[in-house]
Order: structure tokens, then sequence, then C-alpha cells
């Protein structure tokens, strides 16, 4: 249903097909993931141009995976599948021999192809030529992108204040993109640079940044195999991270134990059936998770404070064996303030808060309790709630008690989704950048960039409503279902004067627009990328700070792309013309010397094109592993936090929703349509509910519903559902995204990195009338 009459849809269609139900599985990968990779490998790119690439990435001198942030093994890496089934799947999207070339476009409008689904969208094709639509335009036209670039700089120059535009990053842009655009952006005028980052792990970077000095995970994939208990926290690894479960595998055999925390029972947290063991082959699973505590909806917090006094309470006992007194008294302030809220901490009310029975924490505390070598893992599970940094610090209240920090096998890590998502803030994608960073950019290159802050997301979405943005530019990504509160981004979105969208495959984004759009088609990271007749590499950091080099091998499907970086550096020339101080033919012409202004700019980077080259790169500084700490209040001190408990009452009809992808998904990439860990397949528009949630409210396994709240007055409606009884506690529901980021409140954010609440949403049921 269009949330606007005549314009294409925002929402995917409110259309259901044949859904099928089947019993969850009870552990992850093994030989069906090796069947589904080769499957969408072999249907888009053809046995030997997909194979090819799979044996190349992610191995040291290859391509980065397209997919996820973990980390490459820094040793041998294994010459059979350096790779999981997600990133195999993320592979054959963008290695697809299909393309979309002028003819297409002229053959399905806008309206056309809005009307079908995201999954559909994105298996036309790759982008092929630089498309336009005009003002009143009902189809994309080709445009030489000579005549887009002079279109987007006429626009820009136009506006009466850099500040009317924004500058969109996605985690797919490289390093050397990245900082490049930050470049132009800031030369251009304006810090208007929201990013991913604000939608997922912003709450960790506030948090973090606050408390030991750096907004980044302090551990190495080698302290997996050191460390004496995993936690992980609001994560799912086997769909989200899947090459994570090799590494908790390994640390499984060396003797780490581990708990999961997380409120649906899920696959990849159980057992892992390895497809490059025999073992694996055969059927055999590794069990995972030692102790599973299946909190409800954002009950981490509560948990966490459990832990604590239980913990406080065999300390009172055991003196000195508990906590890491030592470690307290050297290097952490605000102790004996935090400990006297602590004492007075209930177990009993902070475990029905978390919806964990008592003994099962105390469990989690009996395995913890003599143990300092201790790492803790989250992802959007806990970052995407109002409380998200509040319940980060309270992670680091626990690893500080402990010690857990600036040793060998212990630490923080906060999972990054976007491959080089993390990299984007390294290079100073960032909309509100420290006074030094912007010092020394004016020192290196001789203009005086904009000091006052920009938009983040949620606050972009908010101008553009209110015409204080005019033009949106976006490198990668697909801004419009990533967001939240879907319909009123679309309306926003609508109201712009122009925006553009540099993509290699279509998206939603591209069908909902201003008075004109473009789209500039570029390199995907499995293409090569061919500068004044050479193969060039980029470089990428991942979630544990390793920055290794990039290098595409397929031949690309059109001779019309370009790659970021030129892209960029065109767009400043059309843009800034002779008021320039910028060799923009410098950097489109040559990596190395982008890679060379890099390391005069960003610590951690010295001798960067040498350093590139060596086989799987170098780490980047991180002072918390060696045990410093700078936050802008302490000196080599970390803090300990007071963080408050809050718990929302609900109406009697009230539900908690959180949304979730499914395994045949990477963000708002659809792959398939079956999410066959937890059952589900031919279908997406899916509800699961607790069974007995079910059969109090009156509905039965099968029902049509739809899903609504009234936040802020407003009623948001997620239409036509079908009910699923899941294994998730009472009053607890779930729904995949982007179908349920039409419910999430533009104004439901953080209270500090106003990051949207996703994975906490109040909803309300009742049955679908057709």
């Amino acid at each position: 249903m269009n949330d606007e009459n005549e314009q294409p849809a925002a929402l995917n269609p409110e259309e259901l097909r044949h859904l099928k139900v089947t019993e969850p599985k009870k552990w992850a990968a093994g030989m069906p993931a090796v069947a589904a990779a080769l499957k969408d490998i072999f249907e888009e790119t053809g046995a030997t141009r997909g194979a090819g690439a799979l044996f190349t990435m992610n191995q040291k001198g290859g391509f980065d995976c397209p997919s996820c942030a973990w980390p490459d093994p820094d040793d041998d890496r294994s010459p059979l599948a350096e790779y999981c089934e997600n990133g195999a799947k993320a592979l054959a999207e963008e290695a697809t021999t299909k393309k979309l070339t002028p003819e297409f476009f002229a053959q399905n409008s806008i309206t056309d192809l809005a009307r079908l689904d995201d999954m559909e969208i994105g298996k036309k094709g790759r982008i092929a030529q630089p498309m336009y639509l005009p003002k009143g335009g009902t189809h994309y036209l080709p445009i030489t992108w000579h005549d887009a670039f002079r279109k987007i700089g006429d626009k820009l120059n136009a506006l009466a204040s850099p500040n009317e535009a924004a500058f969109y990053t996605s985690g797919r842009t490289s390093n050397e993109a990245s900082f490049i655009y930050q470049l132009f952006v800031r030369e251009y005028g304006t810090n208007n640079l929201p990013d991913c980052s604000n939608m997922c792990h912003e709450s960790s970077g506030v948090a973090l940044g606050e408390t030991i000095g750096i907004g980044k995970g302090t551990v190495t994939l080698n302290d997996f195999y050191s460390a004496d208990v995993i936690i992980i926290m609001g994560q799912n690894p086997g769909t989200n991270h899947p090459r994570m479960l090799t590494a908790l595998e390994k640390a499984k055999k060396k003797g780490s134990k581990i708990i999961a925390i997380n409120p649906l029972h899920e696959a990849g947290l159980m057992a892992f059936k390895n497809p490059q063991t025999v073992k694996g082959v055969m059927g055999f699973s590794t069990q995972l998770a030692d102790l599973y505590l299946q909190v409800q909806i954002n009950g981490d917090m509560a948990l966490l404070k459990a832990l604590e006094k239980l913990l406080y309470d065999a300390e009172q006992q055991e003196p000195g064996k508990v906590f890491d007194r030592e470690f307290i008294a050297n290097t952490t302030v605000g102790y004996d303030e935090f400990i006297d809220r602590v004492k007075n901490f209930n177990v009993d009310a902070l475990c029905a808060a978390a919806g964990v029975p008592v003994e099962q924490v105390r469990q989690a505390a009996e395995m913890i309790k003599h143990k300092s070598k201790i790492i803790i893992c989250w992802a959007m599970g806990i970052t995407q709630h109002k409380n998200g940094v509040e319940t980060i610090k309270e992670i680091l209240n626990l690893v500080l008690l402990k010690g857990s920090i600036g040793k060998a096998g212990a630490g923080l890590c906060p999972v990054r989704g976007h491959s080089n998502v993390q990299g984007n803030r390294t290079m100073l994608i960032w909309d509100k950048p420290k006074k030094k960073q912007l010092d020394r950019l004016k020192e290196v290159f001789g203009f005086t960039p904009p000091y006052e802050p920009g938009y983040d997301v949620v606050e972009a979405i908010k101008a553009m409503h209110e015409g204080k943005l005019k033009v949106f530019f976006a490198m990668g990504g697909n801004f419009l279902s990533a967001t939240p509160d879907t319909a009123f981004t679309a309306r926003a979105m609508r109201k712009l004067e122009m925006n553009v969208q540099v993509s290699t495959k279509l998206n939603r984004s591209h069908l909902v627009h201003g008075l004109e759009a473009l789209i500039l088609p570029t390199l995907s990271r499995s293409d090569k990328d061919i500068v004044n007749g050479e193969d060039q590499f980029i470089s990428c950091e991942n979630s544990m700070g390793v920055v290794q080099s990039s290098k595409g091998i397929l031949e690309p499907i059109s001779k019309e792309l370009l790659n970021e970086t030129q892209i960029i550096c065109e767009l400043a020339k059309a843009t800034l013309s002779n008021r320039t101080v910028i060799d923009w033919d410098k950097y489109a012409n040559s990596y190395d010397a982008v890679r060379d202004a890099i390391a005069q700019v960003i610590p951690g980077f010295e001798n960067y094109n040498q350093r590139i080259r060596l086989p799987g790169g170098f780490y980047l500084p991180n002072g918390p592993r060696e045990g410093k700490y700078e936050s802008a209040k302490f000196k080599d001190k970390a803090p300990f936090s007071i963080t408050q408990l809050t718990v929302k009452q609900m109406a009697d009809n009230e539900y908690m929703m959180t949304t979730i992808r499914s395994h045949d998904q990477f963000n708002t990439t659809i792959y398939g349509l079956h999410d066959r860990y937890r059952g589900i397949h031919n279908e997406r528009r899916v509800i699961f509910m607790n069974p007995q949630d079910i059969t109090e409210a009156g509905f039965s396994a099968g029902d049509q519903v739809d899903l609504f709240n009234h936040y802020d007055g407003i009623e948001r409606v997620a239409r036509l559902f079908i009910i699923v009884p899941y294994d998730i506690p009472k009053r607890n529901t779930a729904t995949y995204y982007p179908e349920g980021n039409v419910l999430v409140p533009i104004n439901s954010v953080d209270d500090k990195s106003n990051c949207p609440t996703s994975k906490l949403v109040f909803i309300k049921i009742r049955k679908h009338q057709g």
C-alpha cells in the first residue's frame, strides 16, 4: 500500500506468499550452508566467475568480503573457504552477470518497480550506467557522467548554504573513498555527514568514547582463543556474523565457556556444524553456549546489575578473589560510589526485570566468579535501545570489576555489522568531529573546515521534513529501508529538491525521491579497479582494528562504472571549480596519493602505503589493549558509571517488539525468503509470538494480523503479518526489518547517541481486515 496517493510505494507490498513453518534448528551452518551458498553463486554468476571469486575473498592479497566486519585470521587462512554462507550470498549479489541498461529503465516505470518487494527489486541486476530522473519524470533516463556531475554541482552551488545538503555513507565504502568524501564535504562547507553507524553502533562509540577514550572494541581475534569465558549479548552470530562461529568453536576446544544472552533461542548460539571439518560434514556439531540466558527484550541492564550484586556478595566471602582489587585501585575511578549502589541491589527483583530465573543468573555468576579472562561481545540487541549507551557502560562496569581489559583473552567486543563501517568513522565520516581532527585537516590541506556539528541520520530526516535540507547524497546503502519510521522518512525524502545515490544495484531508495534524482553506478568490492591501466587496491578496517588491502578480481559488468573515489573527485571538481585548494585529479588517479594524505591526517596510519602492502595488513593503535585510557574527563583511568534501571509498564494488550534479520538477508539486502534456522520458509511478513500470548489474546497460529502503535499520538501500522508461535519470552515479539521499521518512531532514540530504538518498540496487535 502506498503511504501517499500517486506516489511509488515506500513500503514492501502487503502481499503474502505461501508460508511454510518447520521446526527451528538447534545448530547452525553444516552442509546446508554450503549448498545454499553455492546455489546463489552459480545462479547469479556462473560456476567459473563465482568460484574464482570465492577462493579469493578474505584471502591475503584478495578482496574483503562485502558482508560483515568479522576479522580474518592473522595467521594462515583456510585455502578452502575463508568465507561463510552469507558472505557467498553477498558476493553473488554484487558479482551477478545481470545488468540494468537504459532499455530496462525505459520499460519499467518507478511506480511499477515500487510494486515489487525488496528482494525482487534487488534481484534485477547491477546498474550499468548513470541514470537521471527529471522533475515530473516517471522513468529514469540515461545521462552522461559529465552531465550528471554538472547537474549535481550546479544544484549544490545554488543552495543558500552548504548546510542545506547532507552526505550519507554506508558501511561498504573503502577507507580511501571515505577520506576523500569527507574531505570534499568539508571543503564544500558542512559537517552534515550522517552514516549507518548512527543507526547501529553509535551507542557503542558514545559509551566507550566517554569512558575508555576510544569508541571501538579492545580485543583481537586471538584473544578469543585464550579467553576463559565469552559472553555474547544481543547478538546472533549464526546469521549476522557466521564466521564468528569458527572462532567460537576454536575457543571452546581451548577450554572457553560461553554464556549466551538473547531473547530468542538462536541456532548460531547453541551449536555449530563446521562444514570445513570431517566431523561437521558428517553432521556432528560443537555445542557453543554452556549457559543460555533468555532475557526479555531490553532485560540486559537488569541482568548485568544482578550479576554485579552476586559477585559483590561473593567478594565479601572471599576478599580479593572475585574482584581484581589491584586493577580497580590502579586503573579505575569512581569505584566507591559505584559499589555503594551495588550493595543495595535486590537480586530477585533484578532477575524478575531481566526475565531470567535467579538460579540461572547465579550459575552465570559462578562461571565468571574466579575468572578474569572474560570477553563480552554485543551488537544491535544492546545498542538500539533508549538506554543503549547506559547498558554498554554497565557492561564496562562488570569488566572493570573483574580487571578483564588490557590483557590477553579479555576485553570488550562490539561486533560491527558492515565490512568497513568502523573504517568510515576512522576516516572522519562523522557529523560531530573533534576540533583537533578539523584542525589537522586545516593544517594539511589549507582550507578552513566548518566546526559546527552537522546532522546525524535522525536529525537529517527531520531536517528534510522541515525544508532545511534540499539535497541528499548517499554514498551506498538503502537509506529509506534502513532508517526508522519508514513512512515518515519517505515523506521527508519526497520534499527534497534532489537526491543522489551512488549504488551498485537497484533498491527502494531509488524509487522514493525528490524533485530530481540521480543514480551513479560504481564498482563493487569484487570488481577489478583499473586506473591508468593498472590494477588498484583499496583498504578496509574490520571490527578489531585491523586495516588490510582489498583487491577485486572480476571483470566489471559495464565499462560505464567509476570507482567511488573517482566519483567524489569529479563531483568535487564540478562543484568547487576554481575555488578548491585540493588537487582532485591527483587523488582520482592514485589510491597511493590518497593513502599518503591519510597518513598525514589520521593517527596510526603512518607509512600507510608501506604497511598496507604487508600480508594481512596492520593493527591500529588501541590504548585500552595496552592498559591506557584517555576519556574526556580522565587521564589513564577508566571510570565506573552510575546507570539507572528503568522498566516500562505495559498495558494489558501491549507487547514489546524487536526487529531482526532473517538468515536470508544482510541489512536491507534480501537474498531469499528462507529463514531456515527459525523454520520460516517462503515468507517474511511474520510476527514471532510466545504461544501462551497467542492463546491469551484470542489469536491462533497462522492468523493474519496488523501491528500498530500510537507513539507521540501518531498511529503507525504494519499491515498483514502472520502469527508464528516461537520460543520467545511472554509479551515479547519479533519481526523482520525492513518490514517492521514502519513501527519504529522517529523520536524514539537513545538519549545520548540518538540511535533509533529498533530493538524495542511497543506495539498492539489486531486481526487484519482484508
